[in-house]
């Protein structure tokens, strides 16, 4: 039966399957061959040979987002102004590549959304970079409304210059056409609903919901075209498409679970080595009973799956993710200035 099933070129395992190799403490010898698992979304390769396994990777790129970003391009003609919306947990990784390409030289507004998931000085470091760069920076709460009417009122300023152009060219004055824009589930509808005052995005913690622009006549003075999320064809990195599903910002199907809570654990453990007072990191150890700098992040999981959940790996994955998009443990930021976290 073994040598039947070592002959065997390509092997396809269940899904939710963790290993794809065999071990050498296993004392099985496989020459000359590779072991593959394939999915709909991802390509995990693993050589037999290898001591450790790689992840599979995480790619999300559904057919409507590539219909929005085609349309998109047309739409920024017609606009004045960009705002721009991060996850303020992770700014770097919710920095589209090829926005600047595609604005040009039209004003742009970085807005940090969710500024109540990370420390305040976390916060006020990557507002002193990106200002550092020429940007104009907001943070912003689009659920509870904070720094609302600061963003709004950049928006009046930045219509006021306008129209003072468009004056000096001899034409009338018109409100100045905004357009938000940002990866899936990072706060654009909800920030909409806030600038208007009213429900006229429809708004859910979760990818994909926006699927169409619409232009909304916020008053006077100016106007906003609601986006659906874009994302690249293929992500910055695989660090980079890992924090986007940490925080729930790609869709669900494109990541297993276990996998991206063991990422995340492992990413504390860096931010662990790196910033040692952490509150977040050490409610974290106490809910759980575990030291971070101690084990893998694939322990780590399998440690507190025994410990909290009889040894059922996957809740006690989903239970990891759950709590860290909710903030139980409290602001953490994934990704600072200073590293390459």
């Amino acid at each position: 039966m073994l040598a039947a099933f070592l002959s065997c070129p390509i092997v396809t395992w269940p899904r939710g399957c963790r290993y794809c190799s065999l071990r050498k403490t296993n004392q099985v010898i496989v020459t000359h061959q590779s072991i593959h698992h394939y999915s709909w979304n991802r390509k995990w390769i693993a050589s037999s040979s290898e001591q450790s396994h790689q992840r599979p990777h995480v790619q999300w790129y559904p057919g409507h987002i590539a219909k929005a970003e085609r349309l998109l391009k047309e739409k920024l003609k017609l606009v004045d102004v960009v705002l721009e919306v991060r996850d303020a947990r992770i700014p770097k990784s919710t920095e589209h590549p090829e926005l600047i390409s595609w604005i040009g030289e039209k004003k742009r507004l970085i807005v940090l959304n969710r500024n109540d998931m990370v420390p305040p000085e976390a916060i006020t470091f990557w507002i002193r970079t990106m200002k550092q760069q020429g940007f104009q920076v907001f943070d912003t709460n689009a659920k509870l409304g904070q720094g609302i009417q600061k963003l709004r009122k950049a928006l009046i300023l930045c219509g006021t210059a306008i129209n003072e152009k468009r004056k000096q060219k001899g034409l009338l004055p018109r409100s100045v056409r905004s357009v938000v824009i940002g990866y899936p589930n990072v706060g654009k509808s909800a920030l909409i609903n806030r600038l208007v005052n009213r429900a006229v995005a429809k708004s859910q913690n979760r990818p994909g919901v926006t699927r169409v622009f619409q232009w909304i006549q916020v008053s006077d003075q100016f106007q906003l075209l609601d986006s659906p999320g874009i994302i690249p064809p293929k992500l910055v990195s695989q660090s980079c498409a890992e924090k986007l599903a940490f925080c729930n910002d790609i869709g669900s199907g494109s990541y297993d679970n276990q996998v991206i809570a063991s990422a995340l654990l492992d990413c504390m453990r860096m931010l662990r080595a790196s910033r040692e007072k952490d509150p977040s990191l050490d409610s974290f150890q106490e809910r759980f009973g575990v030291d971070i700098l101690k084990h893998s992040g694939e322990m780590l999981l399998e440690i507190i799956s025994r410990k909290h959940f009889s040894k059922d790996k996957e809740k006690a994955a989903q239970k990891i993710l759950a709590e860290f998009r909710q903030g139980i443990w409290g602001p953490l930021c994934l990704e600072w200035p200073e590293t390459t976290l």
